[in-house]
């Protein structure tokens, strides 16, 4: 039996763990997690590789030595077609940085097939934005912008010596959590450089603009927590722009729709998901508008029960409310373990599969050190309750925490906790570098 996962994002990593150890030690079926990288980082976290909280080469998990203790196997390799009646996959060749061809183009053979390759930010066809703008959807365009914001804020120490006005101007568009999140991390970024030499900073140099095409941030949550994180942005110096659609993109700004420009240093666009193109071009899977398989309840494709689809790139019904389960990295984890039950039950032989049911246990938004804020959900609050200050903070660890329990099981997390508390005092608060 042979088991391929696509994507090794945080639920297609916790499902090939989960069946390396229930199958693949016991040599009872073949397990394959196949990504076009080399490690994995929890997709939440690259707005702190970006700012520089977060150090990839410390912070990054390779999924070849991952692979070697779970009892899977793992093939570095970008998904380039499914041939559904063979059940078969073709992987894209792979080149280096120079365009030299590593490995030729390969075909595997499956029996379950798993989708998992999680989504891009959606730039909605908008001219000028992926020529101009950076986006934070993989660890390398998030060390790119980090970075840029390095050498930035170096030019920036060097001209205040001598000019009154001189600023760093950063620009983002998309109000969701990952905007959010980086605009209060930036700020952050920026006071801790001035600890570590760069002494001519001022707090008032670094200019933030946060842009949002919907009448307020975080569409997403309750407006309470839309109004504190707002709130708390505007405190620490941040222009947020509601009400405001970015029309085009050119070298340096973004041009609303009414005409306003919007200059800045670095331009990031953060708003939207989608599944990349090409990948709803390679198959006859159907899918929606933006390009995310539709599944069943069950987590099966529509058309192929041999085929699951978890996470963002999957489109599931939520309820009989017409809606689709929201793209959060709960949704991921909850899918993860969903499907991995309803594969266990397919080697088990049974032909019914239980129905996915998405559980809400809330939101919440770190504004790095200065706040967090959000919601619970679930029985023990009956209803909804709006959490801030610390005992939000460690809501928000816990949910990083139950991806690496997943993962690694209670002593390896334990241990990388102690090691995470070890190197609060040994590492610089920021990445330098």
């Amino acid at each position: 039996m042979d088991i391929v996962i696509i994507g090794g994002g945080a639920g297609g990593l916790e499902l090939a763990t989960k069946l390396g150890k229930k199958f693949g030690k016991r040599k009872k079926a073949t397990i394959t997690l196949i990504d076009r990288n080399s490690t994995h980082l929890w997709k939440p976290l690259l707005h702190e590789v970006a700012s520089g909280s977060l150090d990839m080469g410390i912070d990054s998990l390779s999924y070849r030595a991952h692979a070697y203790h779970n009892h899977f196997k793992f093939r570095i390799g970008s998904l380039d077609g499914i041939d559904r009646e063979q059940k078969q996959i073709t992987l894209a060749p792979l080149v280096d940085e120079h365009g030299n061809e590593v490995l030729p183009e390969r075909s595997m053979s499956y029996d379950i097939l798993v989708l998992a390759l999680g989504s891009v930010t959606n730039d909605f066809g908008t001219p000028g934005v992926r020529d101009n703008a950076i986006f934070l959807d993989a660890s390398s365009q998030a060390e790119r912008f980090h970075k840029e914001l390095l050498n930035g804020l170096l030019k920036l120490n060097r001209n205040a010596m001598t000019d009154a006005d001189a600023a760093y101007r950063i620009a983002v568009v998309g109000g969701g959590a990952t905007g959010v999140e980086l605009s209060a991390e930036l700020h952050n970024t920026f006071t801790t450089m001035k600890a570590y030499g760069l002494s001519e900073l001022k707090s008032e140099q670094l200019k933030i603009t946060l842009i949002e095409a919907g009448p307020r941030i975080l569409p997403a949550l309750p407006e309470r927590i839309s109004a504190a994180a707002h709130k708390e942005l505007v405190e620490l110096g941040v222009d947020v722009k509601t009400d405001t659609l970015v029309a085009k993109s050119n070298p340096g700004e973004f041009v609303t729709k009414d005409e306003q420009v919007i200059a800045a240093d670095i331009l990031v666009w953060a708003a939207g998901i989608k599944v990349p193109d090409r990948l709803a071009q390679i198959s006859d899977l159907e899918t929606n508008r933006i390009n995310q398989w539709v599944v069943k309840p069950t987590l099966q494709t529509s058309i192929d029960d041999s085929i699951f689809a978890l996470g963002d790139c999957c489109a599931c019904p939520l309820g009989d409310t017409g809606k689709t389960v929201p793209p959060r990295a709960q949704s991921a984890h909850q899918m993860a373990s969903h499907v991995y039950k309803n594969i266990v039950a397919q080697l088990a032989g049974k032909t019914k599969l239980k129905d996915y049911v998405y559980t809400d246990y809330g939101s919440l938004v770190n504004l790095s050190r200065y706040s967090t804020v959000g919601s619970l959900m679930g029985s023990l609050t009956k209803g909804s309750m709006m959490i801030e200050g610390r005992i939000a903070r460690l809501m928000y660890v816990s949910l990083y925490r139950m991806h690496q329990l997943a993962l690694h099981g209670v002593l390896r997390t334990g241990l990388r906790m102690l090691s995470d508390s070890i190197n609060k005092v040994l590492r610089p608060r920021l990445k330098l570098h």
